[in-house]
């Protein structure tokens, strides 16, 4: 290097770092005091020494990448060395203040008053239906547009988001916050990632409370716009619990064109009465197959999805729509095994469109203030 060329001053180098975010956290490293120290040498050597929130981070790599890159375009750097180490104790506490606040026992961000996030509760009478391949699509279409989405696979005993997810990460533990794994851009928690290999989880009532309580409350989503929860069939604890922790979360309900699985659907959407819960729609999963000639089967019967959305508004009192129909694609199943959603591996496909428009639907309509919650107390007259 020249004598004439001009080093970068240690403030230049740390401006440079607030355009390096963690991965999962979401902020400059700059604001959360990753950044440990920064040494410029004579020969155009820029040292950086960051600390990593835990020892296993499991993103470590990502972010010595993004920082080695960020310093790297400065004029007069030569070589960028990124030192690793790790928080203290009290650091880990002090970045969980900032991010969490000083209460002690963690709250659901999404329950409190003026949040503007988007809760929906993807719901269905019986299994099979295909719900969880719904939610994972509805997710990563809603993240292609830019949204911020969280998934939460709520479905304790028949998780299966992680694999059709793709999600393959461990949650990382940062004092008292759980870090979610993230895939295609969504954020997603489940039961799965806590038991090994394939075993069952046994639990009654108290305990799948619990579990969806830490979910939502312990896990650091930050601002999402959109968090959508994968529930089990039915209405028993699950749907229960999800009404008292988040009441003005909304429904989704999804059925197939069986009359039979309509009317199990019906009672999983009817439910809403008793919580007071909004519904936000109805879709109806595996309409009909279209055969090369383009003519279409209808494999599952006809009108299983308008006459839950009918009978529901009739029950109401409000119009619940039917968000769309998606059609058999043996790639849904293959794509959701492989871990890349098929609106993501195949955007073209007829089930994909039909699925995006959902999203679209879901994603832009106006939240007006039913179902909010309003920080005001009544007075007297």
């Amino acid at each position: 290097m020249t004598s004439t060329q001009q080093l970068p001053s240690v403030e230049d180098v740390r401006t440079a770092l607030k355009n390096v975010y963690d991965p999962e956290i979401k902020k400059p490293i700059t604001d959360l005091g990753m950044v440990k120290d920064v040494v410029v040498g004579d020969d155009g050597l820029v040292t950086v020494g960051i600390y990593l929130t835990v020892a296993g981070c499991p993103l470590k790599d990502t972010i010595t990448k993004d920082t080695t890159a960020a310093v790297g375009k400065l004029d007069g750097v030569r070589d960028v060395r990124v030192e690793l180490d790790v928080m203290s104790d009290e650091q880990r506490t002090e970045l969980r203040k900032s991010l969490r606040g000083d209460a002690e026992e963690p709250v659901i961000p999404f329950a409190q008053p003026g949040s503007l996030t988007r809760v929906y509760c993807v719901a269905s009478g019986k299994g099979g239906v295909g719900k969880s391949s719904v939610t994972v699509n509805l997710a990563v279409a809603m993240a292609q547009r830019g949204l911020s989405v969280g998934v939460v696979d709520a479905d304790i005993y028949g998780h299966s988001v992680p694999r059709m997810l793709g999600a393959r990460e461990k949650p990382t533990k940062v004092e008292k916050m759980i870090m979610p794994p993230q895939a295609h851009g969504v954020k997603v928690i489940s039961i799965g990632m806590f038991t090994p290999g394939n075993t069952p989880v046994v639990w009654r009532g108290p305990m799948l409370h619990r579990a969806l309580q830490q979910f939502l409350a312990d896990v650091f989503w930050g601002d999402l716009d959109i968090l959508l929860l994968d529930l089990p069939p039915g209405t028993g604890d699950i749907a229960i619990s999800v009404a008292q922790l988040i009441p003005n979360a909304e429904i989704l309900v999804v059925t197939t064109p069986q009359q039979a699985a309509a009317e199990v659907a019906e009672r999983a959407g009817a439910i809403a009465m008793q919580t007071r819960q909004r519904l936000a729609g109805v879709i109806e999963n595996m309409s009909w197959l279209e055969t090369p000639d383009g003519t279409r089967m209808e494999i599952f019967g006809s009108g299983g999805g308008q006459l839950v959305a009918d009978s529901l508004s009739t029950t109401t009192g409000s119009t619940v729509p039917l968000l769309g129909q998606v059609p058999l694609d043996p790639k849904v199943v293959t794509q959701g095994d492989a871990g890349t959603p098929i609106v993501l591996s195949d955007p073209e496909a007829a089930a994909s469109k039909v699925l995006s428009e959902a999203a679209s639907k879901l994603s832009t309509r106006a939240r007006g203030l039913a179902g909010m919650m309003l920080n005001v107390t009544p007075t007297g007259r």
